[in-house]
């Protein structure tokens, strides 16, 4: 007895999952050209090298917590919202058509079949496994390539942000130093932190090592968006204590250092001196979860499940 209900359980289980595989499949081909244009930019555009992997890690993530999420499916038709705004998305992306660049057409393709994707899995799995992999399934939109206007928005507010740093510590070190802008003029050499300079891959990176850290390591909404913010200025000031190690190791050590390996393949270290840097943060917000009052615990952990 015991025997023929798990098995009937086992083949419950399966038939959800062939239904989501096959919407998958089915979803994947109709947007087949879209998904290899993100291929494509994901393979030959550094600043959107993360593309691809998003979709791996948002089932890696839904593997972790896939107890909670796949206890108990059911078919469900709470997956019509997503997939009314996904028609939305494709209609408006058709009518416009050339009317908008390239770039905004792919973000809108990409965004529609992931609210595809989504409500598929409502669809095959039920609302309850909707909630329980809320965090999952949200993670899957960095799958969205940003638009060129916003990536090089972001990229302006890096660099003006590298720059305020440099500045302050060049002022701490007592380097005399002229800035104009975003270039600085030194005794013997000139800088300018380019685009290139900016950090927005490692601070990409950052943001989505960051996502998991918060949603696993820290319960409150506060704590989480604290944690966030302390990682995006991290980055900056990563970038700002790169920028001035190697203009300094070029003006009393080694012009070459400008244009040597540091420069170029570097970033590892200053991205892990980021990290060194936030884990006390990391810390000190754990320990204040830790040591607050239980009916301050039980608030912030029914506001975390509710985010």
């Amino acid at each position: 007895m015991e025997s023929s209900t798990l098995d009937a359980t086992r083949n419950n289980v399966s038939k959800h999952w062939l239904l989501f595989s096959v919407w998958i499949a089915v979803s994947s081909l109709l947007f087949i050209r879209p998904l290899l244009a993100l291929v494509r930019l994901s393979l030959t555009n550094d600043d959107a090298s993360y593309l691809i992997l998003i979709p791996f890690l948002a089932a890696g993530l839904l593997f972790i917590e896939r107890r909670a999420i796949f206890s108990h499916p059911s078919f469900h038709a709470g997956g019509g919202i997503f997939l009314l705004l996904s028609v939305i998305i494709v209609i408006s992306v058709r009518l416009a058509g050339d009317k908008v660049p390239a770039d905004i057409r792919l973000t809108g393709n990409i965004l529609a079949v992931i609210l595809l994707w989504i409500a598929g899995f409502a669809f095959s799995f039920g609302g309850a496994a909707v909630k329980s992999a809320r965090f999952s399934l949200l993670f899957l939109f960095l799958t969205v390539p940003l638009p060129n206007f916003l990536v090089e928005r972001i990229i302006s507010l890096l660099q003006a942000g590298s720059a305020e740093i440099t500045e302050v510590l060049f002022n701490w070190t007592g380097v005399p130093v002229l800035r104009e802008g975003l270039v600085f003029h030194l005794a013997r050499v000139n800088i300018e932190i380019a685009r290139e300079c900016s950090g927005i891959r490692s601070t990409i990176a950052l943001f989505i090592l960051a996502l998991p850290v918060v949603h696993y390591g820290l319960h409150s909404l506060w704590r989480k968006v604290f944690f966030l913010t302390c990682a995006f200025f991290m980055m900056i000031l990563k970038n700002g204590i790169r920028i001035v190690t190697l203009t300094l190791l070029a003006v009393y050590v080694d012009p070459s250092f400008l244009f040597g390996t540091l420069h170029h393949h570097g970033g590892i270290l200053f991205f892990l001196l980021g990290l060194l840097l936030l884990l006390p943060v990391l810390l000190l917000l754990q320990r204040g979860e830790s040591s607050a009052p239980a009916g301050t615990k039980e608030l912030a952990a029914s506001s975390g499940q509710r985010d």
